[in-house]
């Protein structure tokens, strides 16, 4: 090779390098450090505590070496930053589907309504899956690509499901999938239409996850579940990267985060701590869990000080996506509301069917159950003192309401067919009617 176009290889290879982002793996609970490895989930020590059926022990969580020092001048998804901020060796792995970037909407309507002229709605639900659940999904497929899996499994409520099957079928990957056998028909529908391999279980989400875990064992599959999988808080920090941004780099107050496994609110924390820690914020916004009052244990534990929490058996909502008994990602979400000078709050089943059709109307947002609790825990930390209505504040919407008709229907009352004739048009909308 001349030596003019071996210098051009050795440039154009430290320009690659230097966009890609270094990093090593840290346990949030003994500060473990550990390089990267395939076979890594959790930390080998604090994994030796794990017991059956309760929160994950050891999870690891990413530290970035080489961060930005600077804000990009462009969108976050067209230029490297993301890359540069996120565990990934060749953005060449990422399936070829447009995750992330998803607005933050003012909402004029419902700002007014509540009084809070500085309320934001983070509208996830625009995501290629409809969930957030699309941005753990999206970088879990992308390393199992970069470390030679060609199966890639989850346990799930319905959303993480859905959104392996989506972006495997636009990378090509073979996506297997545990549910409970109870979850939504539109969610089943949708992962086997994206050609999932689907196994409904008979039994909850917490019999899925442990079936799951013992199947990559044996199989050789790549575990996508979350919190065990640490790429899944990464992608899901995006959310925290993208609202600093859309902000202006200036924090929300607080952030009102739906809550089941935790996983969500423990990638925003992530997000939000790694922008503090590279110095493109000042503060950390207070993280607010809301849960159901049929699958509450993360908010009992941090009434109760504890730092895990008790499983809940029978944990029950029309949240489906919300309804957990033990939640996997417990020890790290408990850890950083604390640190956040957060909290957390219930909401009732009828009070998450109510604000689906008050958010729609206020906002032109159709939310899932589990996605409209962030507006019913809204309210709810607004009577009990959590939150003042001068604040900035982001309400997470994390799922359509597409996902789940039947639960939506309930929030409305269908009208009864009229005559095609323009009097009984006219009466039924209290016009006036001059023939």
């Amino acid at each position: 090779m001349p030596l003019c176009a071996l210098c051009v290889s050795v440039v154009i290879f430290l320009m690659l390098e230097s966009a890609m982002a270094r990093f090593r793996l840290r346990c949030s609970e003994c500060a473990g450090v550990f390089s990267e490895d395939p076979q890594l989930l959790v930390c080998p020590k604090c994994s030796g505590h794990q017991e059956q059926g309760r929160s994950i022990r050891g999870v690891l969580e990413v530290e970035i070496l080489d961060p930005p020092t600077r804000w990009p001048d462009d969108a976050l998804g067209s230029s490297d930053f993301l890359q540069r901020v996120l565990p990934l060796g060749d953005s060449k792995f990422l399936a070829p589907l447009p995750v992330g970037n998803t607005p933050l909407l003012e909402v004029s309507r419902l700002r007014r309504e509540l009084g809070m002229p500085r309320l934001w709605l983070k509208d996830d639900s625009r995501n290629p899956s409809g969930s957030t659940k699309d941005r753990a999904s999206l970088l879990v497929t992308a390393k199992a690509a970069e470390y030679g899996f060609s199966t890639i499994a989850t346990a799930s409520t319905g959303n993480a499901a859905t959104a392996l099957a989506a972006v495997c079928a636009a990378s090509g990957q073979r996506a297997v999938v545990l549910v409970p056998a109870g979850a939504p028909p539109t969610k089943l529908t949708q992962m086997l239409a994206y050609g999932a391999e689907v196994a409904p279980i008979e039994g909850s989400y917490d019999d899925a996850f442990e079936l799951c875990m013992e199947a990559c064992a044996e199989f050789g599959w790549y575990n996508r579940n979350t919190a065990l999988n640490p790429f899944t808080l990464e992608g899901k920090k995006t959310l925290a990267l993208e609202i600093a941004h859309q902000l202006s780099a200036e924090t929300p107050d607080a952030v009102i985060v739906p809550s089941g496994d935790g996983v969500i609110l423990g990638g925003v924390a992530k997000g939000f701590a790694d922008l503090m820690t590279w110095g493109l914020i000042d503060r950390m916004p207070r993280l607010i869990a809301v849960q159901p009052e049929g699958a509450s244990n993360l908010v009992s534990a941090l009434a109760d000080g504890l730092d895990d929490v008790i499983p809940m058996s029978g944990a029950a909502s029309v949240a489906d996506s919300l309804v957990v008994e033990a939640p996997r990602n417990a020890r790290l979400a408990l850890a950083r509301i604390r640190k956040s000078g957060g909290g957390g709050i219930t909401v009732s089943d009828d009070e998450i069917i109510g604000a689906i059709a008050r958010l729609a109307r206020l906002t032109g947002v159709f939310a899932e159950p589990a996605a409209a609790a962030s507006l019913a825990g809204l309210d709810a930390a607004l009577a009990a003192g959590l939150i003042d209505r001068d604040e900035r504040v982001v309400l997470l919407v994390t799922g359509t309401g597409l996902k789940d008709r039947e639960a939506a229907a309930r929030s409305v009352t269908m009208p009864e067919a009229i005559r095609p004739e323009l009097g009984h048009l006219a009466e039924r909308f209290n016009m006036n009617f001059r023939r």
